[in-house]
């Protein structure tokens, strides 16, 4: 077993794993509750970057359906954001899956 092919592949892994993590916290990926009436889009890192509401959602005597409604387009776009975030750091392990915290020494 050669120890430097090994460190040699470790930081290559490393590397890819880096760049992946930019590309995930770049995205951005859009969540939607209502049929659509309410929008929420979140970047890769789970910053929210927009809501839009249509009118219909806007019902001044049901405030709480409004905010039932952004509860759950914020939980749409975060899984959505998740399965991404998933899939992206699956390609660069090859689907290992790696625990949770883990880097490779740099």
């Amino acid at each position: 077993m050669n120890i430097q092919k090994i460190m040699k592949q470790a930081q290559q892994m490393q590397k890819k794993m880096e760049e992946a993590q930019q590309e995930i916290a770049a995205m951005e990926v859009e969540g939607s509750a209502g049929g659509g009436m309410v929008k929420v889009v979140l970047s890769g890192a789970g910053e929210a970057k927009r809501i839009s509401l249509s009118k219909d959602a806007v019902d001044p005597e049901d405030i709480e359906m409004l905010e039932d409604l952004i509860v759950a387009a914020i939980n749409d776009a975060r899984k959505k954001s998740e399965e991404a975030s998933g899939s992206a750091m699956a390609d660069v392990t090859g689907g290992m899956q790696m625990p949770p915290g883990f880097n490779f020494p740099g």
